[in-house]
């Protein structure tokens, strides 16, 4: 039994992180490639859900607004979710017609999204983040798959270039990572999921989102519940900063795992293979078994130590985990960052691990984080009701 509990909770998380990707790379070159050509003129309305982004929000409209793709008819929609700063006062600083500011009262971010796409006019949704950077061909790239009728969301690549002396640099890693992923189940057919950080959506898909979900999954799998593709355009790149703060990623973590999993439980009906075929196997890979993966290493470290006298394998097993999480550790305790690279990328994985192993307890709890916080400041969770 102890062999067999070693196995399983080695093999899924291995199979999750880097089993499934090297599968979809195999399988890759069986799969034509795709060609996407400039983007046709399309009418855009492009929302912004912001909660005191102050600082950001002026410099982010007039980049939307220097976009050199020439729309059919561009709408921006400044939607602000009970704001205590002055991030009304700052949008409204950008004087153009295209631009509009609701200043809502606090009530999460599900609901302000769903107000600004109530506010839209265009026939093409697209949905960004208020703190993040645009080139200004970035808007160009993203609509291009979009002239293809099979094509029902894009999703943009964020990238996090510059690193802080923190547990960033484990953030940008991890973005190399994903948009690595996202490539090979792009080339698949089955990449499963946009970034909120910038996706485009077709407007006569989209459905309201549903509080105390993931609000970037739920908006981008509106296009595989109606049979559409979701496409990867890795050139509509957007630059944002990664979490420095232990605290802080590890709430982080939490919440978009609490998330994750309700949102996964509002789409059930995209986890079947029979329906949905190499996308279901693609949802259950990237976003299900890597969710439950982390609660399997605590077995994983009490089986090894158990199987000690079994074999070396399992001797060496159990040293290189606690190698591993004792780097972890010192990585954080080192409040003066002066270790190498190494130390902090260990202690991103176990803070990220750690994280999740909390948010996937509270999701069987019935906890769900009832509002947003740019910041991972005020954020709290609440019974399910």
């Amino acid at each position: 039994m102890a062999e067999f509990i070693f196995w399983l909770c080695l093999l899924l998380p291995v199979y999750a992180y880097l089993g499934y990707p090297l599968l979809l790379t195999l399988l890759a070159p069986f799969f034509p490639a795709l060609r996407h050509g400039q983007a046709a003129p399309l009418d855009v309305s492009i929302v912004i859900a912001a909660h005191n982004e102050a600082r950001h929000i002026e410099e982010k409209l007039r980049t939307v607004l220097a976009q050199d793709y020439q729309a059919r008819s561009l709408q921006i929609i400044l939607a602000s979710d009970g704001s205590t700063d002055d991030t009304v006062t700052c949008a409204r600083k950008v004087i153009d017609p295209r631009i509009s500011v609701l200043d809502l009262p606090r009530q999460g971010k599900a609901a302000t999204l769903n107000a600004g796409a109530a506010l839209s006019t265009g026939e093409i949704l697209v949905f960004t983040d208020a703190d993040n950077q645009w080139s200004t061909d970035t808007l160009g790239h993203l609509l291009a798959p979009l002239a293809d009728p099979a094509v029902g969301a894009c999703a943009g690549h964020m990238l996090i270039p510059v690193t802080g002396k923190g547990l960033s640099i484990g953030d940008s890693l991890y973005r190399h990572y994903e948009g690595w992923l996202r490539k090979v189940e792009n080339r698949t057919g089955c990449m499963v999921a946009a970034d909120g950080a910038l996706l485009a959506l077709r407007r006569e898909l989209f459905q309201n989102v549903p509080a105390q979900v993931n609000d970037d999954f739920f908006i981008s799998t509106c296009a595989p519940v109606a049979f559409k593709r979701i496409v990867f355009v890795p050139q509509a790149q957007v630059i944002d900063r990664g979490v420095d703060e232990a605290d802080k990623q590890f709430r982080r973590r939490q919440r978009v795992t609490v998330g994750g999993l309700q949102s996964l439980a509002q789409r059930r009906e995209l986890l079947n293979p029979l329906k949905h075929g190499l996308y279901a196997i693609a949802l259950i890979s990237h976003k299900l078994i890597r969710r439950l993966a982390p609660i399997l290493l605590l077995p994983l470290l009490l089986s090894s130590l158990w199987l000690w006298n079994a074999h070396g394998f399992y001797r060496l097993s159990l040293i290189a985990q606690l190698l591993g999480y004792a780097v972890a550790i010192t990585g954080l305790l080192d409040s003066q960052h002066r270790l190498p690279k190494p130390f902090r990328l260990a202690a991103f994985l176990l803070v990220t691990l750690a994280g999740m192993s909390i948010g996937l307890w509270q999701f069987l709890r019935g906890q769900r984080y009832a509002q947003w916080n740019p910041e991972q400041i005020d954020e709290r969770s609440v019974p399910w009701r």
